[in-house]
């Protein structure tokens, strides 16, 4: 099974992350941060992938600092969990839709961290939840986990269904990119023979 439990404390937030890649989408979050667990029950149920997630962070200040963190502990124990990668897809995509709203991500378990994020959001806020941090989340999670992450919202005039359609994407990306691929056992998928450096 590839799973992998990461805690991170700092002064500013204390995180423990748990998942399963090999799982069946049950999530469970307790970070403070309402919409982000909602957010981050879509990477589970649309990924496959069981997923814990424990945070405590400043929130009497903003949730910057614990949405941030919850995505760089996310990328740490994926790193954990999808080992040396020989096997895998490596590569996944996906197109969502939600009504109006639709967006594409596309992913590269490449061993380099990159983020290509294009969402025009049609207001700051969703709820009491201000959307320019999910690109710290994303900004957060490529950086630990190593991987390249393009992320486009195509159309969409409700901030609530571009969001969604974003998260649901990069779950069903993931999981496309983390799959066995029988013809790939054992192998690498590299012709430099590694996707660690």
């Amino acid at each position: 099974m590839r799973t992998a439990t990461v805690t991170r404390n700092t002064l500013e937030t204390q995180i423990t992350v748990s998942l399963n890649l090999d799982g069946t989408g049950v999530g469970r979050f307790e970070t403070g941060v309402p919409f982000l667990d909602h957010m981050m029950d879509q990477i589970a149920r649309h990924g496959l992938i069981d997923l814990d997630v424990k945070a405590v962070g400043d929130l009497h200040i903003d949730a910057h600092h614990t949405v941030e963190d919850i995505g760089i502990t996310l990328g740490q124990a994926f790193a954990k969990a999808i080992g040396d990668k020989k096997g895998i897809r490596r590569y996944g995509h996906a197109y969502v839709p939600l009504d109006e709203a639709l967006s594409r991500v596309v992913i590269d378990l490449s061993g380099r961290p990159g983020l290509v994020y294009n969402v025009d959001y049609t207001r700051a806020c969703i709820g009491q939840f201000d959307v320019d941090l999910f690109s710290e989340f994303f900004h957060g999670f490529v950086n630990h986990s190593m991987v390249t992450l393009h992320i486009d919202n195509l159309r969409g005039h409700n901030s609530h269904h571009q969001a969604e359609t974003i998260f649901k994407a990069f779950g069903r990306a993931l999981r496309m990119a983390c799959e066995h691929d029988e013809r790939m056992a054992g192998i690498t998928p590299s012709t430099k023979g590694t996707l660690s450096v």
